[in-house]
């Protein structure tokens, strides 16, 4: 395929208008994971210009001139989903001749991993959709996106096996179901319970709260927090956590 290094008329038309001061072939994508309703999910967006109007899509913006990457990224997530204190780590570049139609546009994508009930969602100008999708049933996406995702997916599967990294989408305190979910959604595939529970008790992880949850309409089940001490080594160090 032969790149076009100038937009015709026609092109510059449908371009999304950039913003000054932004790097005009770099862009920041973003997967942004949360649980919700037991299941994981990512935010995309349906764009109401360019290249992408009327599709659905990952959370993106242009790299300013004077800033870093994981600057740019870690600003996208914020103002969307007006969460401070995330997860948020480098997925890798994608850079694809033909990843988007009309000129060479290299983009670094970063996943992060926010609590549901901490967002309060807020849309860009350039869309006019927002929504939390379940990860194994999309909708149709823009450019490469469905292929970021892909890649995000394989990533995670890794990470839960040798990172605490399930807990940055866990309220503070948490029942063993709820974080036996955030392992099976990522990993999509049902983990015996006993088998799950006696080895995540093993790790010393957890601190037993000595409480029960309120307001529900089931059996209340007993809370736990992390143990931020070893939280942190297991973050640091790793471990290998097998089923």
């Amino acid at each position: 395929m032969t790149v076009k290094p100038i937009l015709n008329a026609n092109e510059l038309a449908q371009e999304e208008a950039l913003p000054k001061n932004t790097i005009t072939n770099v862009s920041v994508d973003n997967l942004i994971f949360s649980m919700h309703e037991g299941k994981l999910k990512i935010l995309l967006v349906k764009y109401n210009r360019g290249l992408a109007a009327n599709k659905w899509g990952l959370i993106g913006h242009w790299v300013m001139m004077d800033e870093n990457l994981e600057d740019a990224a870690s600003r996208v997530v914020k103002q969307t989903t007006g969460v401070d204190n995330l997860y948020l780590d480098q997925l890798g570049a994608f850079g694809q001749v033909d990843r988007y139609p009309t000129r060479r546009i290299i983009t670094v994508a970063f996943y992060s991993l926010v609590r549901f009930d901490e967002t309060r969602l807020a849309m860009g100008n350039n869309a006019y959709e927002i929504e939390w999708f379940d990860v194994y049933n999309l909708p149709q996406l823009v450019f490469d996106h469905a292929e970021i995702i892909k890649s995000s997916l394989s990533n995670l599967k890794y990470k839960v096996h040798h990172e605490p990294i399930g807990f940055n989408l866990l309220p503070e305190k948490f029942t063993l179901l709820q974080l036996q979910e955030i392992y099976e959604s990522i990993l999509n595939s049902k983990l015996d319970k006993p088998n799950f529970r006696r080895k995540i008790l093993k790790m010393n992880l957890l601190i037993n709260c000595n409480e029960k949850q309120k307001n529900v309409a089931h059996r209340a089940a007993a809370l736990f927090c992390f143990d931020k001490v070893v939280y942190e080594q297991l973050k640091q160090y790793g471990f290998n956590f097998e089923f």
